[in-house]
């Protein structure tokens, strides 16, 4: 199917009515009365506070929903406790669509290691606790609980990643799909505004959800049909993999939810087909048993054409959070109310991030007019504005217009990654759309800077020195953050990320550009620990990188296992799934899984910490690198705590093991 065209128009006035959009999408019965309505056609409800603008996933999917002719209302953050909170806004005439909200749930409540988080950035006063665990699931149940009846649609990033059997971090065990423990119809993922525009039209115009087997995007459970042929992936002895490619209607039947939950091995081999499967020009249908039931997955979502993101970014939105909160922060309004979303997607392919996997590895731009046209209504309409756009840009700042030179070969591809081992040589790294792009920004009247924060794809900006001057000139702001993610080949090949010597070049053009510009600026760094395909020499070896180089990290990132992400794959299973999955010869991952054994890596990140100073010793010392203690400044840590003479204090913490040899005390 042709990439640019649209299987339902996304904004298409509805014969029904022709109605204005409301002010906000209505949360009470009391603005569902000011508006003049009996009930609800939609009800969405979220883990997120009620932000009506276009970096919320809710305010998307209403306001396109509302363009379309539906009455759509917001519950956001009920109270999960019961089913009242639910029928608020009364019974929905079309279904309830449910979402956790911009995050998974549960990475939203809990850290890498695994302790409650006491704030939430998507909730007023930034108050934690207002969303309870896998609240996509929850919700539903709670819909179910309200009104019998009622079709249930999943949506969102959370519903995305669990789309199938996946591993789940926090309880330490395979879950079956969401859609199956939700008990709800339909789950759509991935961007899926198209996909939701068609579903609310066909079951309102009387179709069964059970029958909309034929939407891009869309997860259900149905029977496989017996003009379809089954490409088997789910046999381990095979080295096939269901990659055969046959004509006619084909589905390729992943590992069974029972044989994945038994079977860490078998979980690699899904997860492989499942990415491999990933690109709408050529994915074919998965389905996969749960029990009695077969879990039916259409091919991805095609991606939006620019006409169709400017339709989106153009809807009406308030761009403000809803009266209700009164002046309570919501810590991600704050972060986002001045920044501008340029583009989608990325296919950089990095194995531990969900974007690739939301979103989509092609990337979907809006046009110059219309991020032009929102920076405008950000000047004019946005209390506290400065002059000052705080980001442009969006998952990858650089990837902006940037695609395969070929149309077929971009069809036909099933590579994760456009950008790994090294940069495609079918792919247009060209960044003078995006220049072009920049310099239009500045001269939108009222705007004195506008800043790049979201994460520049250096291995692609040493591609165009000119892009890094222009970058460097304009648009950074003393400090620009950037993530290699670590210094070693063993995990960053496990991570898909260049190796460290494109780091050092893209500092170099850095430095070199801050300088032609008379600017005193800096690159910070970022690195995750206990990735998998990560040692105790790979951490120590970067903690020597960073105290080389002057970085004392105060935040660092433990690697977090989100669901159905393949470093997840390598971290459950112990191996890995970018290469081929078969008993016997799969590669083996190299995993840190104990919560003590993570906390020395990240000890390794913030090795400038007194209160990691005693682990690292003991490390260290296990290493066979007592080398590195000392005070010289070629040694990671001092023999010494500070104000502590003689002997080292004797440090509370847990017992390490390193190369499997326990340090005891």
């Amino acid at each position: 199917m042709d990439r640019e065209a649209a299987e339902t128009p996304l904004i298409a006035g509805s014969p029904r009515t022709g109605r204005p959009a409301a002010p906000f999408l209505p949360m009470s019965r009391a603005e569902m009365d000011a508006l003049g309505w009996d009930a609800c056609d939609i009800v969405l409800v979220t883990g997120d506070a009620y932000v009506d603008h276009p970096s919320f996933g809710m305010a998307i999917i209403g306001r396109l929903l509302e363009a379309q002719g539906f009455r759509v209302g917001i519950i956001a953050q009920p109270d999960w406790r019961s089913a009242e909170a639910f029928k608020v806004l009364g019974r929905p005439w079309v279904f309830f669509g449910v979402t956790g909200g911009n995050m998974d749930s549960m990475v939203n409540r809990y850290t890498a290691d695994r302790r409650i988080r006491s704030d939430d950035a998507y909730t007023p006063g930034g108050e934690g606790g207002k969303r309870p665990d896998r609240c996509t699931l929850v919700y539903s149940q709670r819909c179910r609980e309200a009104f019998r009846d009622v079709p249930i649609v999943l949506g969102g990033i959370e519903a995305s990643l669990r789309r199938i059997a996946h591993f789940d971090y926090w309880s330490e065990k395979i879950r079956r799909s969401v859609l199956a423990d939700a008990k709800a119809d339909l789950l759509l993922y991935g961007n899926a505004e198209r996909a939701v525009v068609e579903v609310a039209n066909r079951i309102a115009a009387g179709e069964a959800p059970r029958d909309l087997t034929d939407v891009r995007g869309v997860a259900l459970f149905r029977r496989v049909p017996e003009h379809v042929t089954e490409l088997p992936a789910d046999d381990l002895d095979s080295a096939d993999e269901g990659a055969a490619r046959k004509p006619g209607d084909v589905v390729i039947r992943l590992p069974s939810y029972e044989q994945v939950e038994q079977d860490s091995e078998a979980y690699a081999r899904a997860s492989r087909v499942l990415h491999r499967e990933s690109n709408p020009g050529n994915a074919r249908p998965l389905v996969q048993r749960h029990g009695d039931r077969d879990l039916w997955l259409n091919p991805p979502p095609i991606p939006l054409a620019t006409e169709e993101m400017d339709a989106v970014y153009d809807l009406p939105y308030a761009r403000a959070p809803h009266p209700s909160y009164g002046d309570a922060r919501i810590p991600a309004w704050d972060m986002i109310r001045f920044s501008v979303t340029i583009m989608r997607g990325c296919f950089g392919g990095c194995t531990f991030c969900s974007i690739t996997e939301h979103e989509g590895r092609i990337i979907q731009n809006r046009s110059e007019a219309s991020i032009l046209q929102e920076i405008e209504k950000i000047r004019d309409k946005t209390p506290g504005f400065t002059g000052v756009i705080s980001d442009i840009g969006g998952p990858t700042a650089n990837m902006y217009r940037m695609a395969c030179k070929d149309p077929k070969i971009e069809k036909a591809c099933r590579l994760p990654s456009c950008v790994f081992p090294d940069i495609c040589p079918n792919l247009n790294t060209s960044h003078d759309d995006l220049i072009r792009l920049y310099r239009k920004v500045r001269e939108v009247k009222g705007v004195k800077k506008a800043l790049v924060a979201s994460g520049v794809r250096y291995d692609l900006a040493v591609e165009s020195p000119e892009y890094v001057q222009e970058l460097v000139t304009h648009h950074v702001g003393g400090l620009l953050k950037i993530a290699p993610e670590h210094t070693e080949d063993g995990p960053l090949g496990k991570m898909m990320k260049p190796g460290i010597g494109t780091y050092d070049r893209f500092k170099e053009m850095f430095d070199a550009a801050a300088q032609k510009a008379g600017k005193k600026y800096h690159l910070i760094p970022y690195f995750i620990a206990a990735h998998p395909g990560t040692t105790d020499e790979d951490m120590m070896n970067l903690a020597i990188w960073l105290k080389k180089n002057g970085f004392r990290a105060d935040q660092v990132q433990t690697f977090l296992p989100s669901p159905m992400a393949t470093a997840t794959a390598m971290y459950h299973s112990g191996v890995n799934p970018l290469k081929g999955v078969r008993r016997g010869v799969s590669e083996k991952v190299e995993t840190v899984k104990g919560l003590r054994q993570r906390r020395l890596h990240k000890a390794f990140l913030r090795y400038h910490d007194p209160e990691n100073w005693p682990v690292l010793r003991e490390a260290l010392r296990a290493m066979g690198r007592a080398d590195l203690i000392g005070p010289r400044p070629d040694q990671l840590i001092p023999a010494h705590q500070p104000g502590v003479a003689g002997r080292p204090k004797r440090h509370p913490g847990a017992k390490f093991t390193t190369k499997g040899v326990p340090i005891r005390r």
